[in-house]
């Protein structure tokens, strides 16, 4: 692999260990015509307490496969995915507290906030369910749901209203309040913003800087906007066809790309003077 080097851990800052590891983490699937496609092969990265880490590519490299991995909605045929210090188990422990747990480590936020909330609950009424889920509940419960409303820039008109009376992106920030409400070490955003106003991305993307800041969650923050991943992140992983081909500091790796791939990736994005013919040829098929 052509890169600048591993995504670098804290060690060199403190010495603590990474608040997530991913070590050769793989998965294929059957081709209907017989043969396997490699969604993932041998991924591996670590993310700091509090770091950011971006995974970028064009679609089917593999990267939202990666992101499925991590918070257990796909299972992968090999590797690992430790956090804290433990390995969380390929095959989940079955019972009610084994999944509470797992939920504590990794969450997830989806481009399409309906994944993840009840169309039927009010925003204050999801939150409080995700609370009392893991163990809050009374007047603690009503207290932290109002904390949480009032951290992602809602206020009481959006936690009495339902899902589909919101914005798109008051749906976004009452998503990324769920996720939170566990208060997980990591939080994964898979294409977060991608549908979003460009002015309601700025919105999210500055919440998530304050989110991380104020509670030390750390983000792997899936996306194909190279412009979304140079603002949120301090680290990036390219993934093209299943493997990873550059990583590394995202300032380095977005501003000097090692790679042809990742040239053409960073070509494509349109900006004053842009080529698209010139965008069409960085990206041919037989770019290495």
């Amino acid at each position: 692999m052509t890169a600048h080097g591993p995504v670098a851990g804290p060690e060199a800052a403190g010495g603590a260990p990474p608040v997530l590891t991913v070590d050769a983490l793989s998965k294929t699937y059957p081709l209907p015509g017989g043969g396997r496609l490699t969604a993932a092969d041998a991924i591996g990265f670590t993310v700091p307490r509090g770091g950011s880490l971006g995974i970028v590519g064009e679609s089917g490299s593999g990267k939202t496969t990666v992101a499925r991995m991590l918070v257990g909605l796909v299972r992968p045929d090999a590797g690992t995915v430790t956090v804290d210090g433990r390995a969380r188990p390929a095959r989940p422990a079955r019972g009610r507290a084994a999944r509470l747990a797992r939920a504590r480590e990794i969450q997830m936020v989806f481009q399409d906030p309906y994944v993840s909330l009840d169309p039927r609950l009010t925003g204050r009424q999801c939150l409080l369910t995700a609370l009392r889920l893991h163990g809050a509940s009374g007047a603690a419960a009503e207290e932290k749901a109002e904390r949480l409303l009032g951290q992602v820039g809602l206020g009481s008109r959006e936690g009495a209203a339902r899902p589909h009376a919101l914005s798109g992106g008051q749906r976004q920030r009452l998503a990324i309040a769920r996720a939170l409400a566990v208060e997980p070490r990591v939080l994964v955003l898979d294409e977060a913003v991608a549908a979003l106003d460009v002015s309601i991305q700025a919105q999210i993307l500055q919440l998530l800087g304050e989110v991380r800041r104020e509670t030390g969650v750390a983000l792997v923050f899936v996306s194909h906007d190279l412009a979304v991943v140079r603002h949120i992140t301090e680290a990036t992983l390219v993934m093209r066809r299943g493997t990873v081909v550059e990583q590394g500091p995202t300032r380095s790796v977005l501003a000097a790309p090692v790679t042809p791939y990742t040239r053409a990736l960073l070509a494509a994005v349109p900006r004053p003077g842009w080529d698209p013919a010139a965008a069409l040829r960085a990206a041919a098929p037989d770019t290495p």
